[in-house]
């Protein structure tokens, strides 16, 4: 039986979330499909093809029907949304972050920026100034979530590492970050702080 399209998909997805980006190789998901390497280039001709692929179904779990900015809606509530919106779904897979902001032909990806500036020059902005504003926001995004998604220190170098003296070099940054969470803010309000910051809400 032929495999479908769909079908490495998924099972690609499946591999990243259990090894990560650089553990999906064609290599190993042939070997999970049960077939040799080349039945896939019949699909993907090599790797890049095959990660593009994948932001696409990433993307899709949350952007499958992406509206624009309706006349009433200021741009800064529904450009603040719809990237609430694309951080859930990069979270939503291991490295989903890595995979799409590395997917540069992904169709779901031009399409949500096409709409954005598109919401942006109808409230009144430049087209210019709306490209760069949702730029901006979406590297932001990017940029948010790949870090989330980092894995975290390990026990020896957490063991290895001199957090007073730490603070003593760095002070400002110890009191932001003490401040800051000390009121039970949580990263999700980190990332939308940021972003008010960045639309000028």
């Amino acid at each position: 039986m032929a495999l479908r399209k769909e079908q490495i998909i998924e099972e690609a997805l499946q591999l990243l979330n259990e090894s990560g980006l650089e553990g999906v190789t064609l290599r190993k998901l042939a070997k999970r499909l049960g077939v040799q390497a080349p039945a896939l280039y019949w699909h993907f001709n090599n790797k890049a093809a095959l990660v593009n692929e994948m932001a696409e179904a990433i993307l899709q779990t949350e952007f499958a029907d992406l509206q624009p900015r309706s006349d009433s809606e200021p741009w800064q509530d529904w450009l603040i949304h719809t990237l609430k919106r694309l951080r859930k779904a990069l979270l939503s897979y291991t490295d989903g972050g890595r995979v799409v902001a590395g997917a540069h032909l992904s169709r779901t990806m031009a399409k949500i920026s096409e709409v954005a500036i598109q919401s942006l020059h109808s409230a009144g902005m430049s087209i210019w100034k709306s490209r760069l504003i949702v730029l901006t926001a979406t590297h932001y995004t990017f940029g948010h979530v790949i870090e989330e998604q980092t894995s975290p220190p390990s026990p020896e170098e957490i063991k290895n590492f001199d957090l007073e003296q730490f603070k003593k070099e760095h002070p400002l940054v110890v009191q932001g970050i003490e401040e800051y969470f000390a009121s039970g803010r949580t990263v999700d309000d980190l990332f939308h702080d940021g972003l008010k910051i960045i639309v000028g809400v």
